[in-house]
């Protein structure tokens, strides 16, 4: 399976980009390896959660909103925002723009205020494997909604609410092999604009084994291998133009097998 690659926000990461699949509509110009270069981590073997297209909401409700997660399908047309969040066009828009990055590690305690541009030129490069999560810096989630106001208003985010929550969005950009531990809050939809994203989810009450400070590819090359069966996470990769759905509380990581681009509507 040729990997397919585009973009969106988070830091930092060690995967290298995979061309695109045939057909694709192309990386939005952010995968930059060199040409025979494969990525150095790959999908899972088998998705384990359930991709719906079509879903209605009265179904989404009944069986997923409050109960499990799951990949929505076709649910929105986001073209015109994802010709937007091509590489040329953000840094011709917002290259001078500052954006605050954060370590990650599970608390993302540290903060580091940066010119978009530099992060895009200088620290947007694939993970280091032995790099601990508070020495890797990845743009995600410290949006100044003002700022960026042009570009959000252009995205079409899940029609699904849930009732007494406000759609709240958070945009990034990462590096290939980056990602962030596992930690939990609200509900919430992850898209994909440009890139791939692997996905490690635990219901709420089966906290899992990982280390606060240890990067999610760290987690996956020495703690993932040694799981039993019982023990392992629900998982999947999310292909651009998909849709996670995760519920309330849920444990979850995120690895970025590609230069991603991405946005998250939080459910709050």
């Amino acid at each position: 399976m040729t990997p397919a690659a585009r973009p969106l926000v988070l830091l930092v990461f060690w995967l290298l980009a995979a061309p695109a699949r045939p057909g694709s509509e192309g990386d939005g110009g952010w995968q930059r390896r060199a040409p025979g270069t494969s990525a150095a981590v790959a999908e899972e073997p088998r998705c384990t959660v359930e991709r719906r297209a079509d879903l209605a909401y009265a179904e989404f409700i009944q069986h997923y909103a409050y109960s499990r997660p799951v990949i929505l399908q076709g649910l929105t047309d986001n073209s015109r925002f994802r010709d937007l969040c091509s590489r040329e066009r953000l840094l011709a828009s917002f290259g001078d723009n500052v954006v605050r990055l954060s370590t990650a590690n599970t608390y993302s305690y540290q903060k580091v205020d940066i010119p978009f541009q530099e992060y895009v030129e200088r620290l947007l490069h694939p993970q280091d494997p032995n790099s601990l999560g508070n020495d890797t810096l990845y743009f995600f989630g410290d949006n100044n909604f003002t700022e960026w106001a042009s570009l959000f208003r252009h995205y079409t985010p899940p029609t699904f609410g849930l009732l007494g929550t406000t759609p709240a969005y958070s945009f990034g950009i990462a590096g290939a092999g980056s990602g962030v531990p596992f930690h939990w809050h609200g509900p919430g939809f992850s898209e994909v604009i440009y890139g791939r994203k692997r996905w490690f989810l635990y219901p709420p009450e089966k906290t899992p084994k990982f280390h606060p400070n240890k990067t999610t590819l760290s987690w996956l090359q020495d703690t993932y291998p040694t799981l039993s069966p019982s023990a392992q996470p629900l998982e999947c990769t999310i292909q651009a133009g998909e849709v996670l759905y995760f519920p309330d509380r849920w444990w979850h990581a995120t690895l970025n097998l590609d230069t991603s681009v991405f946005i998250s509507t939080f459910l709050s």
